[in-house]
C-alpha cells in the first residue's frame, strides 16, 4: 500500500473508531473525498462548458473547412485561443483526481480484505458472534460481503482463497494485538496441530489450507455457509445461483447502485447537453445505459462497502453538479452583465 493509501486507510479506520460502524464510516469518507475532488470537479465543469458554448462555432469551421485538415486545425486553434478555451481544461482536472480515487480504492479494499480474514479468525476462535456491529448496515448483514441473498453472511472460501499474503500477514497481526481472541485461536490451532506462517507464499497457501480446513470443522461457520435445500447451484441464463438460510443482503446496493448512475448520467446531460456533430447528428445513448451497467456488475462483484460507497458518490456528485452549475450560471450572469455595461459606456 502506497503512502496516500495508507493514509486514507488510517482516516477511515479513525472514522470507523468514532462511529463504530463501517457503513456510517464509507459515507462519512466518501463525502470527504468527494469534497476534496470538488475544486477539481468545478475546472472540469468550467471547461467542458466553455466547450460547450464553442462547439457550434467548431463544427461550423469542420463544414466550411473539411476537406483542408491544416486549414481548419489553424482556424479551430486561432478560434481556441480568442475564446481562451485550453482543450486540456475539461479532462485534465479529473486525471488530477485519478491518484486519490486509486489510493481510496486501495485503502477500502484493505480493510475489507483483512476485516474477511479476521470474521475467519473469530469462527476459528469459536465466537458465536462474528459479524461484530460494525459490520452490520441497515438490511446488510456483513458489509464486505456482497449485498445479496446469494451470497451468504461469511467468507466463503473463494473470498478467502484469492487474498494475498500481504493481507493474511497484516490480520494476523492485528489478531496478534488482540490478546484474548489470539490465545482463543492459537488454542483451536495447537489442538489441530497447525502453525499459521505467512512469510512465503508457499507457506501462505498451506496455512489457508489449514484454515479452511479448520472452517469446515466449525459448526456455527457451516450454518453460515449452509445453502436452502433446493436452491443450490441452480442454472440462472449464464450463471449458477444458490440462495443461502444466512443470506446477506437483498441486492439493494446494487440496483440503487444502477439507478443513481442512471440519474446522474440524466443530470448531467440537462445540464451539460451533447451538442450535434458537424452532421447535424447527437451521439447515440450508448453510455447512457453503459455506465449504469457496468455499474449494477462492479457491484454485484465486489463486496456491499463498496456498493455503499458507489450508490453515496453517485448522490454526492449529483448535488455537486447542482451547486457547480449553480456557480456557473452566477459566473456566466456577472460576465454578461459586466460586458453589457462596457457596451452601453461605448
Amino acid at each position: 500500500m502506497n503512502a496516500i493509501a495508507q493514509f486514507l486507510y488510517g482516516i477511515l479506520n479513525s472514522i470507523n473508531g468514532m462511529v463504530n460502524n463501517y457503513g456510517v464510516s464509507i459515507i462519512i469518507f466518501t463525502i470527504l473525498m468527494r469534497m476534496i475532488c470538488m475544486p477539481f470537479d468545478y475546472k472540469s465543469r468550467k471547461g467542458m462548458r466553455k466547450m460547450a458554448l464553442i462547439q457550434p462555432k467548431l463544427n461550423d469551421l469542420q463544414r466550411k473547412y473539411g476537406n483542408d485538415k491544416q486549414k481548419m486545425q489553424q482556424k479551430q486553434a486561432e478560434l481556441m485561443k480568442k475564446e481562451g478555451y485550453n482543450p486540456l481544461s475539461g479532462c485534465l482536472p479529473m486525471l488530477l483526481t485519478w491518484p486519490l480515487m486509486i489510493a481510496m480504492f486501495t485503502a477500502m479494499r484493505s480493510i475489507a480484505n483483512e476485516q474477511l480474514v479476521m470474521q475467519a479468525f473469530r469462527y476459528l476462535a469459536g465466537q458465536e458472534n462474528v459479524i461484530q456491529a460494525q459490520d452490520v448496515f441497515l438490511w446488510v448483514k456483513n458489509i464486505w460481503m456482497t449485498d445479496s441473498p446469494f451470497v451468504s453472511i461469511a467468507p466463503d472460501a473463494n473470498s478467502l482463497n484469492v487474498l494475498t499474503r500481504d493481507v493474511w500477514q497484516s490480520a494476523y497481526t492485528l489478531l496478534q494485538a488482540d490478546t484474548d481472541l489470539f490465545a482463543a485461536v492459537q488454542a483451536t490451532l495447537e489442538s489441530a496441530g497447525v502453525t499459521l506462517d505467512f512469510s512465503t507464499d508457499l507457506m501462505m497457501k498451506q496455512s489457508v489450507a489449514e484454515v479452511l480446513k479448520l472452517l469446515g470443522q466449525n459448526a456455527n461457520y457451516q450454518a453460515a455457509v449452509q445453502a436452502v435445500p433446493g436452491w443450490s447451484g441452480l442454472n440462472f441464463f449464464l450463471f449458477q445461483i444458490t440462495v443461502f438460510k444466512q443470506y446477506n443482503g437483498l441486492l439493494i446496493l446494487p440496483v440503487l447502485a444502477g439507478v443513481t448512475q442512471v440519474l446522474q448520467t440524466k443530470f448531467m446531460n440537462q445540464q451539460q447537453p451533447q451538442q450535434p456533430t458537424p452532421d447535424g447528428k447527437t451521439p447515440g445513448n450508448f453510455m447512457k445505459w453503459f455506465f449504469p451497467c457496468l455499474s449494477v456488475f462492479f457491484c454485484l462483484s465486489s463486496n456491499a462497502g463498496f456498493a455503499l460507497y458507489w450508490v453515496v458518490s453517485s448522490v454526492v456528485s449529483s448535488v455537486q453538479s447542482i451547486v457547480i452549475n449553480k456557480m456557473l450560471e452566477k459566473q456566466d450572469g456577472k460576465t454578461e452583465k459586466k460586458v453589457a455595461g462596457e457596451g452601453s459606456v461605448k
